[in-house]
């Protein structure tokens, strides 16, 4: 059976504001925008640069990146996808050179510090709640990226969301969430086939 490819859909729900919030851009998205500006490390920071929204950014992709390591494998096929998906979430503000360099320093950091560490580490990003609430929209919607969300996914979202203080409600929140847009997109693709 062939596996459906849900990261446009799920890229444009990531890339939007969540539920009926009314913001027509995600933190993630707005997150992006100062990680792309990121300079080399030998070069001054940008006017403006904001060390804590890059930190957001990255807790928000970590998350996204831990979900789809939640198997243990992260092959070359899951390792596009995942740059596909950040790159269109993001609106191609962050360049894929700046995701791959990402995706290394997380593998590197998921292997040296173990995923209890890194969950902590993510969740650290998130300074209030409606940033830990992205994190888990964001964790969700990787998910179901591929063809649905997993028990070994369902299990790491679950202990994401403990971490940042989320409640089971606020997870199946996020899920129903991402779920409806999924139908929707669903639907409207039936409809104009």
């Amino acid at each position: 059976m062939q596996q459906q490819d849900n990261v446009p859909i799920v890229a444009r729900l990531v890339r939007r504001g969540a539920g009926d919030s009314g913001k027509n851009v995600s933190i993630l998205a707005l997150a992006a925008a100062a990680f792309g500006a990121q300079q080399p490390p030998d070069r001054t920071p940008p006017t403006g640069f904001d060390p804590a929204t890059v930190a957001l950014f990255e807790g928000l992709v970590e998350c996204a990146y831990l979900v789809a390591n939640a198997d243990g494998v992260f092959d070359e096929r899951e390792r596009e996808a995942f740059e596909r998906l950040v790159h269109a979430s993001c609106g191609g503000v962050v360049s894929g050179r700046q995701i791959s360099a990402l995706l290394d320093d997380f593998e590197a950091l998921l292997e040296e510090d173990g995923l209890d560490a890194r969950l902590e580490a993510a969740a650290s990003a998130f300074t209030r709640k409606v940033h830990a609430e992205e994190g888990l929209r964001v964790a969700v919607a990787m998910a179901h990226a591929s063809s649905g969300v997993s028990a070994e996914e369902r299990a790491l979202i679950d202990r994401l969301a403990t971490r940042c203080g989320l409640t089971p409600e606020d997870v199946a929140a996020a899920c129903a969430e991402v779920e409806a847009e999924l139908e929707r997109a669903r639907a409207s693709a039936g409809a104009s086939t």
